[in-house]
């Protein structure tokens, strides 16, 4: 239960923190008890932890602001360890050091530069920048897949990342497509010979038509069933519109052989030809 004069100080901060928030961090208060704050970290830019989404808690005691609270942070970052409590120069585990004059706004400012830094304490762990890296992907989904808090205290959070997965998703799989176009390409040009025609095989030039070479299952096997899925549908879009163009494509080129001065002595020499056999077949009766 909040005292008065906490209930007053974390209502005043909350509603400074909404006006002005510090870079890279979100925070607001359970709307159930205002001792328990909830805040997001977004990991900076040139970090490790860039683009990343990092939740935790802030507990405040009642006597705050004179005590200090525990801090913790719940999604998986490569830095701290998670569920626990962080020992901190504004944290519960240093009451000594605390200063009343700090806010909400100036302890996830610290925790935000510890986290960026090196140094370790009580509740920090050691991994490589690659780890860190991959968490940080991996944050959004985290968050809105195994993190129940989060999605309770931030709903309009999981909406937007939502939307940002599922546009990384389609940049994901338009780069992978690229990727199976392009092994395909190469892969069929010594089977094409450099030659023309093929009929069959979209991979080869068809009239001046670089077309696309089928995909190769081996390589889808490797893909995410939903990412499998959206490559096929796109890739038979593809072929739709690379056989309609080669059939077009064919059709001016005999148009434009039959026209051209090579198809018009060929069509001459075949009727002259005829004519001469008929000749020789009316002597024969006669």
């Amino acid at each position: 239960m909040a005292s008065r004069q906490s209930q007053r100080r974390l209502s005043k901060e909350y509603k400074s923190i909404q006006t002005t928030p510090p870079p890279f961090i979100t925070a607001k208060p359970n709307d159930e008890n205002i001792l328990e704050w909830h805040y997001i970290i977004t990991g900076p830019t040139n970090t490790p932890f860039e683009s990343g989404q990092y939740h935790g808690m802030l507990r405040f005691p009642q006597e705050y602001p004179f005590k200090p609270p525990s801090i913790s942070i719940i999604t998986p970052n490569g830095r701290f360890a998670t569920n626990q409590r962080l020992c901190l120069s504004m944290s519960d585990y240093h009451p000594d050091t605390w200063n009343p004059a700090w806010s909400v706004a100036t302890i996830l400012t610290g925790l935000l530069s510890f986290m960026t830094g090196d140094e370790s304490t009580t509740g920090s762990i050691t991994t490589s920048d690659n780890v860190k890296r991959k968490l940080a992907r991996e944050s959004l989904q985290w968050n809105i897949k195994e993190n129940p808090r989060f999605t309770k205290q931030f709903p309009d959070v999981v909406v937007s990342n939502k939307q940002e997965l599922a546009k990384r998703a389609q940049a994901e799989a338009e780069e992978k497509l690229k990727a199976l176009n392009s092994s395909n390409c190469h892969g069929g040009a010594g089977g094409a010979g450099g030659g023309r025609g093929g009929g069959a095989n979209l991979g080869m030039y068809q009239d001046g038509i670089l077309a696309e070479q089928p995909i190769d299952f081996s390589q889808l096997d490797k893909l995410d069933p939903e990412d499998r899925a959206r490559i096929l549908v796109e890739h038979e879009k593809r072929m739709a519109m690379l056989e309609t163009a080669a059939a077009s494509a064919n059709h001016n080129g005999l148009v434009r052989n039959l026209l051209s001065g090579g198809g018009i002595l060929g069509l001459a020499g075949v009727a002259i030809a005829a004519v001469i056999a008929a000749y020789f077949s009316i002597l024969r009766r006669g």
